[in-house]
């Protein structure tokens, strides 16, 4: 991309208005209320094969990835903490959407995160780079984060943030898949999909926490997935986002995808016995228009597994 491409399209991501050849073969994934979004939810204790049926659900991960597209997927890697811990995606569901998109024709497939912890720790002992290494395929790569790679955005849409900077890879991504853990979080309450943005932005992240639902939302309105995969095989219930005790973790071996956003934090909300509405980024999001988050307005399907 050229400088003069570049800018071009930093200019549509800051208004929010930045098309993809593939939102041009898929116009529903500008989520709006008034669509009626489709869920997909399996279950079961073959996590690769649970993620392979939503992703079927949802289209086949062909729907999403087009030979020769640049993918990124996009995980939970915040915490040094082992798989049964329940504070990062599950490295098996990371490593099977990687496989897809690879097998669907993917040039390239990155993997990153901005983690809390160190981050040499974080990639190893969560298990997602081993994992994406024992794939053996040049196109998929687990990434450090290169902080010279931010790039500062103005929110247009924003109503709190009126700028911030994002992951330029995250932001040219041909087709960007969001792959959060579902887990309880002291300040947020939960967090889901809308939260897992917090991995590709710079800048001092801690200070968004003041009305931290409002800038969730907004800063949604410029990372905007292609597909929204939730994790939530083993979910932490209490003392997120990190826990540190298996005690604090529920098996619920369950899978969500759903190419609206905010749809599929509403549904994973209800796993933890809540509604959609008692989440404020969730409320926030779909007042922005940024998905739909009345479960009764959204088509729910448990496939088989």
């Amino acid at each position: 991309m050229d400088r003069r491409h570049f800018l071009k399209k930093t200019a549509l991501w800051s208004a929010g208005t930045a098309i993809s050849p593939l939102l041009t073969i898929h116009p529903e994934l500008f989520a709006k209320t008034d669509a009626t979004p489709e869920i997909f939810v399996a279950i079961g204790k073959d996590y690769a094969r649970t993620t392979r049926l939503v992703i079927q659900g949802a289209g086949g991960m062909a729907s999403f990835v087009k030979k020769g597209d640049k993918v990124v997927i996009k995980p939970n890697i915040g915490w040094d903490r082992t798989v049964e811990l329940a504070a990062n995606t599950h490295p098996v569901v990371v490593a099977e959407l990687a496989r897809l998109a690879a097998a669907a024709g993917a040039s390239r497939v990155m993997v990153f995160d901005r983690p809390c912890n160190e981050e040499r720790r974080c990639y190893q002992n969560s298990g997602i780079q081993p994992a994406l290494e024992a794939l053996d395929n040049r196109r998929i790569q687990c990434e450090f984060i290169d902080r010279r790679k931010f790039v500062d955005i103005a929110l247009k849409k924003g109503k709190k943030i009126d700028r911030w900077s994002f992951y330029r890879d995250a932001l040219e991504a041909d087709c960007y898949i969001n792959v959060p853990v579902a887990k309880h979080h002291g300040l947020s309450e939960l967090s889901l999909g809308m939260k897992n943005v917090m991995g590709v932005i710079g800048g001092r992240r801690g200070s968004l926490h003041w009305d931290l639902a409002q800038n969730l939302a907004d800063l949604n309105t410029v990372v905007r997935p292609s597909l929204t995969v939730v994790d939530a095989t083993r979910v932490l219930t209490r003392n997120g986002p990190q826990g540190g005790m298996l005690s604090d973790v529920k098996i619920m071996d369950t899978m969500i995808a759903s190419t609206d956003p905010v749809a599929a934090d509403a549904y994973a909300t209800t796993l933890f016995n809540k509604e959609p509405s008692a989440i404020a980024s969730t409320v926030a999001a779909h007042e922005m228009g940024l998905g739909q988050m009345n479960l009764d307005r959204c088509r729910i399907e448990t496939l088989l597994s």
